[in-house]
Order: structure tokens, then C-alpha cells, then sequence
């Protein structure tokens, strides 16, 4: 283990230093250089860049009264336009489109390297948004108001403008807002999110805002929002204490702060007189992961009479809900696998129907409801193999498949697969196995996350089946702890000082993969992302000869400066301070930064990251990469100066940095 006290590779945290980037710059071109100037990797990446610029693609969208948004990139647009359409229109093979922001036009006329970031369109009137756009794709955006009549952007004293920052923002009315964002000294958390929820109205300086609550610095941020649902207009101010335990307020019009007394740990939301809590830990005798529904006045006033609207299983968990007007939507997992129910709250209670014609073999997501105005809704279905399809309903009748996206690569002959392996402490761990040669060794790549209680359920990735799943090779997705697959509990088991439960659970699938004959250890490549690339630098530095090749993105690699670097403190909850000598105890043991070996045997990795990445700091994986190659490791690096802490700012880097990754680990994996 390298000595903590000092790090000589510090001066790499300088996010945009000249020295600092001509050394990103200097790996760039050795990278590009050795797996870019081929003919297949030309043709690699027009392959998936005609993907991601298909015209073909369904256009998701979200409805608000009358009108549908979407935001869509392709060739032709490669910032992309906002735009929006009716629901009669929507429904055709071509809908016609009313255009509202043209980025491309917009970035070229300002000189700006502008990256959508989304919009709220105010309601019900729909006369203005507030846009937020992102330089280069980092999480800091500047806020824009938008005129939908006049098509334009508005500026001035009138106008709800805010530089860059990590800004919350949302309306209250035409005139009115609720802001959180960088004021100045001391308005900001130690994680670099509003401490500040702020009412702000139209025509006085932000200076003036009124502050509606204050939080603490060390907390991770505070915001307040606007319920506009008619008869039940409420304001809300959320305190996240940390990234799983928060305070929750109703703000009163006389500007008192009602607690609502649940749990913090506990994920709340209100609707109408609905109150809904899903638990993450033990409460009023329901486990971890329920689903209970009480009366909101009457729960204000003292009562804990609660109806129990989802109670999981061993096997069963609650992945996703959300309310239509006058129903709630309902996903669960049963091992990994997804069931959709309606559940209607009468007179009489609560009622529990599963909701008709969703496609078997396939995971189904909720894509967007329409609360304040009807009980439509629109569903996602795909499958490993199966494209995705749009599926279109409302409460009652039948569910019907609106839009079909097309299929990107042949699967004729692949198969998808569930097998559990068997962890340290004897967990038995899902993971899923796609591919056509299963029955004999061949290059796969495992894919894993495991953290923040995210879930990894079997989708469509036109990339990675013309990348990976035409050549025969095997790809799996790994449904370790840390991840939310099995509720909360499969999460909660691994944070902190039990985070090596996520490892071991890894590592298990890795060799069970070996062990059923499906790939070797010298076929077996592994990728991950984010709390991904932390997994990834584990792997390489804990367990290196169970792979022959890693690809680490945008990944946390230094645990013990990880809390001082942009949103880095928010994730203590999950990992732990390392300025607690007794939590640095247990992250100084896996920590990847602090653990290379000089003499270990490491397989070749690729570390990819984004200088524009305000999330994960980029300087994790440069510091990673520099002492790699001072202990003689075979290591290549590539840093796009765009992206954020998606990695790509369109789709032609999107593209090159998926054919870049696959070009990587089919050098590697496929002639072993």
C-alpha cells in the first residue's frame, strides 16, 4: 500500500491546467493512435453512430396537457432540437413536429459548446420555460427563460436568468420560482449543491429572493418545489442530510415548516391526500422495502393508520411507481424480472389489478404520466434481444404497442440466461448471460455497477450487439449487492464497511462464468462506470487473474480524497469519510489508488473519463493511470475534453468512445 501522506500525482487534479491537459492530451493521442487508425474501427464506429443517429429511434416523450415534448439528436442535429407535438400527431409513423429550440443554431450564433440539460414548461398555460444548458456536459448548468409563444429566448430584469451552478429551480406560478444555486459564500453545501431553497419573484433581483429554509453546510443539499395539482396546490422543502436520509417539509402559506414525521431514511411523496412511503428500514412493524399508503391530513393530525400497498419477498422487490390521475403504477422485480400493476384507491380501500397486455419476456419501465390531467400513460418494454418497444394506455383499456424501435443487430440464435452464483458469505447473486457460443469458452465481458441501490435489468443495446453479440462473443450483467434488485436490503447490506460484499459478489459471477465453461479468465473482460469504475479498480487491484482486460469510466479510484472533490462528500453515506480514522480503516483496504502493486500481474486496462465531469472528478482516473504507469502496467487512457459524467457530448463521441472501448477488449480477449 502507498504512503497517504503524500501523493505526488496531486497536480493532476487541476482539472483544466495547461501542464495538466497537455498530459491528458499526450495519453489521447497514444490511445487514438494505436486502436482508432484501423478500417474496422472506422467502420466500428459508423456502425453505432448510425444508431444513434437513426431517424429510426423511438422519439420519447413526455406529455403535459395538449402537447408532447421530446428532445431529439441526430446527424443532422447533433446538439439536438426541442420540440413538441399532440398526441393525434405522435401516434402517426411521421408526426409533425413544432420546433422550439434548435441548439445547434443557438451554440453556433453564441460561440458556446452548449449541451441540453432539460426544461420546465410552466403550467397549465404552457407560455414559458426554464431551460438549462450545460457547457460540454457538465452537471452545472446555466438557467435560460423561454418564451413558447414568441419562440425565443428572454433576457433582462424581467427574466428568470441564473449563471452556471448547480442550480434547483422550478415554478410556482408565471410570476414566482423556487431557486436553490450558488449566491456566493456560504449558499452551497460541502458537496457543492444549494444549502439555500430560496421564493423568487419575476422583476426583483436575486439578491432578493426570499429564503424559505436553510440547511447545513455539511449537508448534501436543500430545495423546495410547488405542487400545482388543482385543489391540493402545497409547497414542499426536502433537507438531504445525506444521500439516503432527508427532512421533509410542507411549507404553509404563512411560511411555517410542518415536519412530516416519517423516517429519514424513507422515500416520501404526496399526491392529493395520498400519502406514500416506501421504507428502507423498519417502520410501524413493516420491513424494509414496503410500500404503505396513509391519509395526508390525518396523518398530519396524529393518526399511523396505514394500508400496505406493496410488502416484498425473498424473491420480490418494488423497483418503480407513479401516479396517473386517479390510479398508481406499480413495478416489481421477481428476480430481476418485471411485473406492472394498478392499484386504485376507492371507498372501499385500495384495489390491486395487474395491468393487461405488457409483453412477457421483456423489463418494463414507467416512461411518463400525465397526473394533472388524465389516467394515460406510456410504458417501455425491451429485452436483451428484444428492441424496444413504446406502449401507450390509459387506465382501464387496453394497453397498445404505439412505436417500435427497430432491431440493430441479428439475434438469431442468441439466447438470454439466469444463473446465480454463490458469494463469500453464500448469497446467491443473479446475473444474466446473453450470447450464442454460452456452451463454449469465448471473450465476454461482464458488466457491473452495485451501488446506490440502482438496479441492472435486461434491456436493448444496439451498440453492444453489433459490437460484442455478432462477432459470438457473451455479454452479462451482473445483479450484485450494492444495487437495488432486491430492495433496499440488498443495497443497505453493502454500504460502508461492508462494501467488500460488493466485490466478493463480483468476483463470484467472474468465476462461476469460468467454472459453467462459458469464457476463460484469460476471455473474461469486465467494464463499469462511476461506482462501476470504483468496481473496476477493486477488480484490478484485488482480484486481477480472474480477467484478461478492464475498462474503468468516469470512476472514483482515490477513496481517501474522494469527499474532497466536487460531489464527492454527498457520497459518504454510501462509502464512508476517510477522515474517520475508523471508516478509513475499511476504505483504505480496497481503496484502488492506494492499493497498486508494482509487482503484481495486472491485465491491460483502459481508464476513460471527461474533463467536463463535475461529478466524478476527472482527476481519479488521471492520478490512477500515472501511477500505473510508473509501476510498469500495461494501462491506456483516453479523457474526451467534453462529455460530463456521461463521458460524450453528442452522438459522434458517444460513438467513438463505445467503438474506442469495444476495439480495446476484443484486442485483448479475442485471440486468447
Amino acid at each position: 500500500m502507498s504512503d497517504d501522506t503524500t501523493d505526488p500525482y496531486l497536480w493532476l487534479e487541476d482539472v483544466t491546467g495547461e501542464e495538466q491537459l497537455d498530459w491528458v492530451r499526450a495519453r489521447n493521442d497514444r490511445t487514438v493512435e494505436e486502436y482508432t487508425r484501423t478500417e474496422s474501427f472506422t467502420d466500428l464506429e459508423s456502425r453505432i453512430r448510425e444508431i444513434l443517429d437513426t431517424d429510426a429511434r423511438i422519439p420519447y416523450a413526455r406529455r403535459r396537457g395538449e402537447y408532447l415534448y421530446n428532445y431529439w439528436r441526430d446527424a443532422e442535429h447533433v446538439r439536438g432540437l426541442w420540440r413538441r407535438t399532440t398526441m393525434e400527431q405522435y401516434l402517426r409513423d411521421e408526426p409533425e413536429w413544432d420546433v422550439l429550440v434548435d441548439l445547434d443554431a443557438v451554440a453556433e450564433e453564441e460561440g458556446e459548446n452548449w449541451v441540453w440539460s432539460g426544461a420546465q414548461v410552466l403550467r397549465p398555460d404552457q407560455t414559458r420555460a426554464l431551460i438549462s444548458l450545460s457547457r460540454g456536459g457538465a452537471d452545472a448548468s446555466v438557467i435560460r427563460e423561454f418564451d413558447l409563444v414568441e419562440r425565443r429566448f428572454v433576457s433582462g430584469p424581467d427574466s428568470f436568468e441564473l449563471p452556471e451552478a448547480k442550480t434547483d429551480i422550478g415554478w410556482i406560478d408565471a410570476d414566482t420560482v423556487y431557486v436553490g444555486s450558488d449566491f456566493g459564500d456560504g449558499s452551497l453545501t460541502d458537496s457543492g449543491y444549494p444549502r439555500l431553497a430560496k421564493r423568487w419573484r419575476r422583476g426583483t433581483p436575486i439578491d432578493e429572493a426570499e429564503t424559505v429554509f436553510e440547511g447545513e453546510r455539511t449537508d448534501v443539499a436543500v430545495s423546495a418545489w410547488y405542487d400545482n395539482t388543482p385543489g391540493y396546490e402545497r409547497s414542499f422543502v426536502d433537507r438531504a442530510i445525506d444521500f439516503y436520509r432527508a427532512q421533509r417539509f410542507e411549507l404553509t402559506a404563512d411560511g411555517e415548516l410542518v415536519e412530516l414525521d416519517v423516517p429519514d431514511d424513507a422515500r416520501v411523496s404526496v399526491y392529493r391526500d395520498h400519502l406514500l412511503v416506501r421504507t428502507r428500514s423498519e417502520w410501524l412493524g413493516h420491513p424494509a422495502g414496503t410500500l404503505l399508503a396513509a391519509n395526508y391530513p390525518a396523518f398530519l393530525a396524529g393518526s399511523r393508520e396505514v394500508t400496505v400497498l406493496f410488502a416484498p419477498d425473498e424473491h420480490t422487490s418494488l423497483e418503480q411507481y407513479a401516479w396517473t390521475q386517479n390510479h398508481l403504477l406499480v413495478v416489481t422485480l421477481r428476480d430481476v424480472q418485471t411485473r406492472v400493476r394498478v392499484l386504485t384507491p376507492g371507498e372501499d380501500g385500495w384495489s390491486d389489478e395487474e395491468l393487461p397486455d405488457v409483453p412477457d419476456a421483456t423489463s418494463t419501465s414507467i416512461i411518463d404520466v400525465d397526473p394533472l390531467n388524465s389516467d394515460d400513460f406510456f410504458l417501455n418494454s425491451s429485452g436483451f434481444t428484444i428492441p424496444a418497444t413504446l406502449l401507450s394506455g390509459t387506465v382501464g383499456g387496453p394497453v397498445e404497442a404505439i412505436k417500435q424501435a427497430p432491431s440493430f443487430f441479428d439475434a438469431e440464435g442468441i439466447t438470454v440466461e439466469q444463473f446465480f452464483a454463490t458469494s463469500d458469505d453464500g448469497t446467491q447473486v443473479p446475473y444474466f448471460v446473453v450470447g450464442s457460443n454460452t456452451g463454449t469458452p469465448s471473450p465476454t465481458l461482464l458488466y457491473g455497477y452495485g451501488g446506490f441501490e440502482n438496479s441492472m435489468v435486461p434491456a436493448y443495446s444496439g451498440g453492444v450487439g453489433r459490437a460484442w453479440l455478432e462477432k459470438g462473443y457473451t455479454y452479462v450483467i451482473a445483479n450484485i449487492r450494492g444495487g437495488g434488485e432486491y430492495g433496499p436490503s440488498w443495497h443497505t447490506q453493502a454500504l460502508k464497511e461492508n462494501r467488500h460484499k460488493v466485490f466478493e459478489d463480483f468476483a463470484a459471477v467472474a468465476k462461476d462464468l469460468v467454472a459453467r465453461g462459458i469464457t476463460t479468465a484469460e476471455q473474461l473482460g469486465t467494464q463499469g462506470g462511476s461506482n462501476g469504475g470504483l468496481l473496476m479498480g477493486v477488480m484490478l487491484t484485488r482480484c486481477p487473474e480472474l480477467f484478461g482486460a478492464i475498462v474503468c469510466q468516469v470512476p472514483l479510484l482515490d477513496m481517501k480524497r474522494y469527499h474532497l472533490l466536487l460531489a464527492g462528500a454527498s457520497w459518504m453515506a454510501e462509502y464512508g469519510d476517510p477522515d474517520n480514522p475508523a471508516e478509513w480503516e475499511f476504505l483504505s483496504k480496497y481503496s484502488p489508488y492506494q492499493n497498486t502493486d508494482p509487482d503484481a500481474d495486472y491485465p491491460p486496462i483502459l481508464v476513460t473519463t471527461s474533463t467536463r465531469d463535475d461529478r466524478v472528478h476527472p482527476g481519479h482516473a488521471r492520478k490512477m493511470v500515472a501511477r500505473l504507469e510508473e509501476q510498469g502496467h500495461e494501462v491506456r487512457y483516453y479523457e474526451n475534453i467534453e462529455g460530463g459524467h456521461g463521458g460524450a457530448a453528442d452522438n459522434a463521441q458517444a460513438a467513438f468512445k463505445s467503438a474506442l472501448t469495444f476495439t480495446f477488449l476484443a484486442d485483448k480477449l479475442a485471440n486468447r
